[in-house]
């Protein structure tokens, strides 16, 4: 027996008890815990960390401003050029003006930039607009689904545009974690109709974001592929029935994820077969 507040209790039977406790969830079966904010928190921490590197990698503030957004964004630095999303480079025989294609990136085995590009921003303009959208958003979907369902949407979401950004900009070198902001504002909206709450006052900043999604230096395949992405999986997090709950959003995600496997790895050999001496 041990001691209690008033009297003893049976080590065997407050155990017994523990195990016949439900665990408190929340609406979409999450855990309490994502209250808290601490994948939020914590994915804030890495765009951060990584923005200070790349500065480092580029020797100094290079990279930091002059870039896309008439010069409002960063440019390029070693550490961009290394994990953001391409699939081509394209080069230009001055004499002549022929130009050629040759796979690089994601095409020519660096599979890790679909991850890597999602954590990395051109510049702290960037990093800023990305990372308030985080906060806002962030926080109220972790408390609503979970710290676990609320990673997975992000990452998800996040590979849903870097996967758009390499089937439809190839040539073109994509990072930033807009793609996955994208998919949490679709989440929001998913989840708000769920729950039978007024999305009036989400649609007209989503439909913002798109519009500015047009402008030159923004990857519009990036915001557009994390927010059909986001969906998908907001809709598995919503709708599933709560008897098969796990089921449904494990095939949803792990099938999401097969799907852009697959769509991967045809753009990587279409890439590859094209990479021959073309006339300008």
């Amino acid at each position: 027996m041990n001691d209690a507040a008033v009297g003893h209790q049976c080590p065997e039977c407050v155990a017994e008890g523990r195990r016949s406790q439900r665990t408190v969830r929340t609406t979409f079966g999450g855990s309490l815990a994502g209250v808290k904010g601490y994948v939020t928190i914590t994915l804030m921490a890495l765009n951060v960390l990584m923005l200070l590197l790349s500065v480092a990698s580029a020797g100094g503030g290079q990279g930091m401003f002059g870039g896309g957004f008439g010069g409002l964004l960063g440019g390029g630095t070693p550490l961009t050029e290394w994990g953001a999303v391409k699939g081509l480079d394209v080069f230009q025989y001055q004499d002549t003006g022929e130009r050629f294609t040759v796979p690089a990136g994601v095409a020519d085995g660096e599979y890790y930039r679909l991850l890597t590009s999602m954590f990395l921003q051109y510049g702290p303009l960037h990093l800023l607009m990305n990372m308030w959208a985080l906060w806002i958003l962030g926080r109220t979907l972790e408390g609503v689904l979970g710290p676990v369902r609320f990673l997975a949407l992000y990452v998800v979401s996040g590979l849903g545009g870097s996967v758009a950004a390499y089937l439809f900009t190839p040539a073109a070198s994509t990072a930033g974690a807009s793609g996955a902001i994208f998919g949490l504002f679709a989440a929001l909206f998913v989840v708000m109709r769920r729950l039978g709450r007024d999305t009036s006052s989400v649609l007209p900043i989503l439909v913002l974001n798109i519009a500015i999604s047009f402008a030159p230096g923004i990857s519009l395949a990036g915001h557009l592929g994390g927010l059909i992405t986001g969906a998908i999986v907001a809709g598995a997090l919503a709708y599933a029935p709560r008897k098969t709950r796990n089921l449904v959003v494990g095939a949803t995600v792990g099938g999401l994820v097969l799907f852009m496997a697959t769509l991967v790895v045809i753009q990587t050999i279409a890439l590859r077969s094209i990479a021959t001496p073309i006339g300008i």
